[in-house]
C-alpha cells in the first residue's frame, strides 16, 4: 500500500463536473440534491490532489478556480500536454467523450472517470474500450448507482437467490431522455440483474419535448420491453412528459424488489416486507467510485465496474432506436450492419 497523492483533473467544469451552480441553474437542479460531483469527490480524497480543470466557459473557469485554487485551462489540450496527471474526469456532454478519453489514454493518463452515456454511437464506444485497454488505463463510467450501497446490497441478495427464480421487472422514470437519464436506469436493471439484453421491442415518444441542454440535442424517452437472459422480459415506462417516479421493480418467485430512487424494499410471498432506508454512510456513489479508483491505482483491489457493461447499455438505448425505426419490431442484440451507426444526440 501506497500513501503517494494522485494529481487530478476535470475536464467540463459545468454541474457535475465543477459542481457549478450556476449550471445547475439553468438545468432546473440543485447541486447539493446530486449523488456527488467530480470535484467534491475528488476534494474529499486525502490521497487525492485536484490541481487543474478545463472548460471552453471563462465563467465556470473562474467560479471553479475559486472554489478550488486549481489552475483553469480553455482547452483540454492544452491542459493534458502541460499537467501531470493521473486521473481526469471527462465531464463535458457525450459527443466528445469519445475523443477526450482516447486522447488522455494515448497520453498514458491511468485513470478516466467519464460522464455517462459512455458514448453517442457504438464505434465510439468501442474505441474507448480499445484505447484503455491498449495503454492500461481504467476506464471508469459515471453510472452512480453501481457504487451506491443499497444497489450493491440488493445484487448480492439476488445473486444469492433471495428473490428466488427473476420472472420480470419493470422500470419507469418521469423525464424521458433515454441516452441521459434511460442510461442510468438500464445499467441498473442490468447491474441488479447481472443479465444483458438479448432484444428489444420499442417505440419512442415523439412529444418533441424540448432538451434542457439545447436545441442541438434531441433525446426522447419512450416505452419498450426487453427480452434479457435466460427468457427475463422487463417493461420501460419513459414518455417524455411522466409524473411517475424513478423506480424499478424486480420480480422473483419468492419475493419481489422495490427501488425508489435509492431506497430499497423488499415484499416477501409470505407477507412479510423488508425495508432498507437510505444509506446514512454519508458516502456518495462519486466518493465511493473514487476510492475504488484510487484502490485500483494502488493495485490494492480490481475495480468492480468493467466499462464493457456501459456499452452494453448504450447498446440497448441504440436498440431501443432501432427497433423504433422498425414499428417496434424485435431487435436482437448484438446488434448488426446500419443499426450501429445509429447516433444518440443525448447531451
Amino acid at each position: 500500500m501506497t500513501d503517494k497523492p494522485y494529481r487530478a483533473a476535470i475536464i467540463g467544469l459545468g454541474m457535475i463536473g465543477g459542481a457549478d451552480q450556476v449550471s445547475a441553474d439553468n438545468l432546473g437542479q440543485r447541486v447539493e440534491n446530486l449523488d456527488g460531483t467530480h470535484a467534491a469527490a475528488y476534494q474529499k480524497h486525502p490521497r487525492i490532489q485536484l490541481v487543474a480543470g478545463a472548460s471552453r466557459d471563462a465563467g465556470r473557469r473562474a467560479r471553479f478556480s475559486a472554489r478550488t485554487s486549481a489552475r483553469t485551462y480553455p482547452d483540454w489540450r492544452d491542459m493534458i500536454e502541460q499537467e501531470s496527471l493521473d486521473i481526469v474526469s471527462v465531464a463535458t456532454y457525450a459527443p466528445q467523450h469519445a475523443e477526450i478519453a482516447i486522447a488522455c489514454a494515448l497520453r498514458g493518463i491511468r485513470a478516466i472517470y467519464c460522464e455517462k452515456p459512455i458514448a453517442t454511437n457504438l464505434a465510439d464506444a468501442e474505441r474507448m474500450l480499445a484505447a484503455c485497454a491498449q495503454h492500461q488505463t481504467l476506464l471508469v463510467i459515471n453510472h452512480q448507482r453501481r457504487f451506491n450501497a443499497n444497489y450493491r446490497r440488493l445484487q448480492r441478495a439476488i445473486a444469492t437467490g433471495e428473490l428466488g427464480e427473476l420472472i420480470s421487472a419493470h422500470v419507469q422514470w418521469p423525464s424521458g431522455r433515454l441516452g441521459n437519464v434511460g442510461t442510468h436506469a438500464f445499467d441498473a436493471l442490468l447491474m441488479l440483474t447481472r443479465r444483458r439484453c438479448q432484444a428489444i421491442s420499442a417505440t419512442l415518444d415523439l412529444a418533441g419535448k424540448p432538451d434542457c441542454r439545447g436545441e442541438s440535442f434531441h433525446d426522447p424517452g419512450g416505452w419498450g420491453t426487453f427480452r434479457l437472459d435466460g427468457g427475463m422480459m422487463a417493461t420501460i415506462h419513459a414518455p417524455d412528459y411522466g409524473k411517475m417516479p424513478f423506480q424499478i421493480e424486480i420480480n422473483g418467485s419468492n419475493a419481489r424488489a422495490i427501488v425508489k430512487g435509492m431506497a430499497v424494499t423488499l415484499d416477501y410471498a409470505d407477507g412479510h416486507t423488508d425495508s432498507w432506508s437510505l444509506p446514512a454512510d454519508g458516502i456518495s456513489g462519486m466518493d465511493r467510485a473514487t476510492a475504488e479508483m484510487v484502490a485500483h491505482l494502488d493495485q490494492a483491489s480490481p475495480f468492480p465496474y468493467a466499462a464493457e457493461e456501459a456499452v452494453q447499455v448504450l447498446a440497448a438505448i441504440v436498440g431501443f432506436h432501432a427497433s423504433h425505426a422498425r414499428n417496434a419490431a424485435w431487435t436482437t442484440l448484438p446488434l448488426t450492419g446500419d443499426d450501429r451507426k445509429i447516433e444518440i444526440t443525448s447531451g
